[in-house]
């Protein structure tokens, strides 16, 4: 697959702003909902100083797929990294296991919005209800996706100022709000959560990775993704450090609460402002799988181009310019899950294929930054390779601390991978010809 195939391939449409949006779309999701509670049960008031360096963390893997995307004008991100640097097969496998974590994060994200729905429409709770709830998001997230990534963006763009528009309002008012005298105050955390509460903020902050995976479709993408990466990172970070604060300076109990920014908002500020936090968890949700379903088959394409899998797969739609049938296979198969499958199992392989692709484009940068050393206009990381060893021993660290289980089902998908790498086709020449 080359560079230049795949510019004649796919429509170059999204603006760099437009990038922005949608990396913010794909990082907050639902946890932002749910994080504040489930982190100060574990650090108690160090909980804010914890979200802080839980995003300077998250940095280092988000500037090596900064530098790595500034080498490149081609989708496939992670995979493609990892191609270039070690060859087809270590390519492929990581390619293999970030387009398994989409499909799970789609199917997972599909039962999670019937969740949020059934708050204010107990219907999709179970039954019809929640089958017209999962069904009907896939579905128009699919067709969305087809018709074009400019209307894919777009819709992205729409969802993150609707999932942002609360939270600056819970951020704004529950500032004024805030009990300081034990908003940061209290007893020191146990270090036996520390591991526990490291995966759950590192992995508040996952999502990034997949900006580069459609980086064929975006107009500047060398200058414009390790751009919108920078930029995301900082507005995350602040976000999610306020929030904490708002919602353990405001909300007595904040750890035993399973909708800790509705109650706090509730409490001061009244059941308005909470049904709008509801309202928002919604529209967070859905954003975040409208991203899903813009890049994960965006990774399929990039495989089915190299000639991993039936050849339809990497080809674009004659009218609409888009990877039509990887959307339709990725939004049919993450709808077999999100009916029959298990919420916890996908969850569990989609955390360790995520360390997976992290590892692998971190391990790539180290390669990639000797390569092109000297290529014009790449973006250009402080202390060279330092930051890519980090990122890396981080990678590994959190891949430790998984579960025997965890670790299980990756080596399963990983064998599973190679298989279907044993019966690779010849790559096509040119795929916009049908």
């Amino acid at each position: 697959m080359s560079g230049a195939d795949n510019q004649a391939s796919l429509v170059r449409a999204v603006s760099r702003w437009q990038i922005v949006g949608l990396s913010v779309n794909d990082v907050i999701g639902s946890g932002i909902y749910l994080l504040p509670a489930a982190t100060f049960l574990l650090l108690g008031p160090s909980s804010v100083w914890a979200v802080l360096l839980a995003g300077l963390a998250v940095t280092l893997l988000v500037l090596c797929y900064a530098q790595a995307a500034s080498y490149f004008d081609e989708p496939g991100g992670s995979y493609l990294y990892a191609r270039e640097a070690f060859g087809p097969f270590v390519g492929f496998e990581i390619g293999w296991m970030v387009w398994l974590t989409r499909i799970a994060s789609a199917a997972a994200l599909s039962n999670g919005l019937a969740d949020a729905v059934a708050r204010f429409w107990p219907a999709a709770g179970g039954g019809l209800g929640r089958l017209a709830v999962v069904v009907g998001s896939l579905g128009f997230l699919t067709i969305v996706n087809v018709i074009g990534v400019r209307s894919a963006a777009r819709t992205g763009v729409v969802l993150v100022i609707g999932k942002l528009l609360p939270l600056a309002l819970f951020m704004l008012i529950g500032f004024f709000h805030i009990d300081w005298s034990f908003a940061l105050t209290g007893a020191p955390p146990d270090l036996r959560n520390l591991g526990e509460a490291a995966l759950l903020l590192l992995f508040a902050y996952a999502g990034f990775e997949n900006i580069p995976t459609a980086a064929g479709e975006f107009k500047n993408p060398k200058r414009d993704v390790p751009f919108a990466l920078i930029m995301m990172i900082a507005l995350v970070t602040l976000i999610y450090a306020v929030v904490q604060l708002v919602a353990q300076g405001t909300l007595p109990g904040l750890a035993q609460s399973a909708t800790p920014l509705a109650d706090a908002a509730a409490r001061f500020s009244g059941e308005g402002l909470a049904l709008i936090l509801t309202v928002g968890a919604t529209i967070s949700i859905l954003g975040t799988n409208s991203n899903t379903m813009l890049f994960g088959p965006r990774v399929l394409f990039a495989l089915a181009q190299d000639g991993y899998g039936p050849r339809m797969l990497g080809q674009v739609h004659p009218r609409f310019r888009t990877p039509a049938a990887a959307i339709i296979v990725q939004g049919l198969l993450a709808l077999a899950l999100a009916l029959y499958g298990s919420f916890v199992g996908l969850a569990l392989l989609s955390v360790v294929a995520r360390l997976c692709a992290y590892i692998g484009t971190a391990a790539s940068l180290l390669v990639l930054q000797r390569r092109y050393a000297d290529r014009p206009g790449a973006l250009q990381l402080p202390g060279g390779w330092l930051i890519p060893v980090a990122a890396l021993l981080l990678s590994i660290a959190l891949l430790a601390s998984a579960t025997l289980g965890n670790l299980m089902a990756a080596a399963a998908a990983l064998m599973f991978g190679a298989v279907i790498y044993m019966f690779r086709r010849r790559p096509d020449e040119r795929t916009d010809q049908h």
